[in-house]
């Protein structure tokens, strides 16, 4: 039996959390709603603000399918009441960004800015040039987005310059040395 999986998820007051038979798990909050399908080896249920995960076999892939299961519903209750976000930071000699309705634009030693849309349930808040703040319900989508705004300029590791998250360390190399 899976060690996460065993764990119980708690449902805080204003959430609620429902099965369809089609196994279409849907967790409801002040935030938001989400949605997930669930593998058929696992099955939950919802009692007095608890959920329970179990497996409906013993094989290892009902295990692990139970932890994951188990760890999206959790996911999706922090999402739908307090959320997600994660900062990034840009570092490197005239690389900024700016909000303009509802596109982020950026710039990064390209001939041309970089415009990207917000998706629908994504926000995007830039605090200062140098400082972006991915917001959502989904963790997954959070992430994403964040992944897909980093990859135009990764972390070198020479100048140190890029997108990175915040706290990431960036291993320095030494450059060439002249004679």
């Amino acid at each position: 039996m899976s060690r996460i999986g065993k764990l119980p998820v708690t449902v805080p007051s204003g959430v609620e959390i429902a099965v369809s038979d089609e196994n279409v798990v849907t967790v409801k909050g002040p935030k938001g709603t989400l949605n997930e399908q669930i593998d058929p080896s696992v099955k939950v249920e919802v009692q007095e603000g608890v959920a329970t995960i179990s497996a409906t076999n013993e094989s290892k892939f009902a295990n692990a399918q139970q932890g994951l299961v188990r760890s999206l519903i959790n996911n999706m209750v922090i999402g739908v009441t307090e959320g997600y976000a994660k900062k990034l930071l840009i570092k490197g000699v005239g690389y900024r960004a700016e909000k303009q309705g509802d596109k982020l634009v950026m710039q990064l030693g390209f001939s041309h800015p970089i415009e990207m849309k917000d998706p629908e349930d994504i926000t995007v808040e830039v605090n200062n040039p140098t400082e972006l703040v991915v917001k959502g319900i989904s963790k997954q989508n959070v992430g994403n987005y964040a992944a897909v705004i980093r990859a135009w300029r990764k972390p070198e590791p020479y100048h140190g310059k890029g997108i990175l998250y915040e706290g990431e360390q960036i291993r320095r190399k030494v450059g060439k040395t002249g004679k």
